[in-house]
């Protein structure tokens, strides 16, 4: 059963413009592991929770249930600040605001 979105959800252009740097770093990521295990987390639905966390400002254990689970989120929000995955994702839509704006 597929969930009701939340106003903080990904449109899917959005998640168009970020899923290849997610998924290139997620096979990065398990290339390097000891088991080679790709997880079982959707990560769109990852981001999912994390904007919803950042819009509402609730604490991680107070995510909706109907995301995934909160440590798996803070897990993944952990692993991107400390591999720069979410500076180089910022970098990506600022430079694509910037080129819209012909700057």
């Amino acid at each position: 059963m597929e969930r009701e979105p939340y106003p903080s959800d990904l449109s899917d252009e959005q998640w168009l413009l970020i899923e290849p740097m997610v998924t290139a770093w997620k096979r990065e990521r398990v290339a390097r592991s000891a088991t080679g295990d790709p997880g079982s987390c959707d990560l769109r639905e990852v981001v999912n929770a994390i904007f919803c966390q950042n819009r509402t400002g609730c604490q991680w254990r107070y995510l909706p249930h109907d995301l995934p689970a909160w440590s798996a989120v803070f897990y993944y929000f952990g692993l991107w600040r400390e591999d720069g995955l979410d500076q180089r994702v910022q970098e990506l839509l600022r430079c694509q605001v910037r080129e819209r704006a012909r700057r």
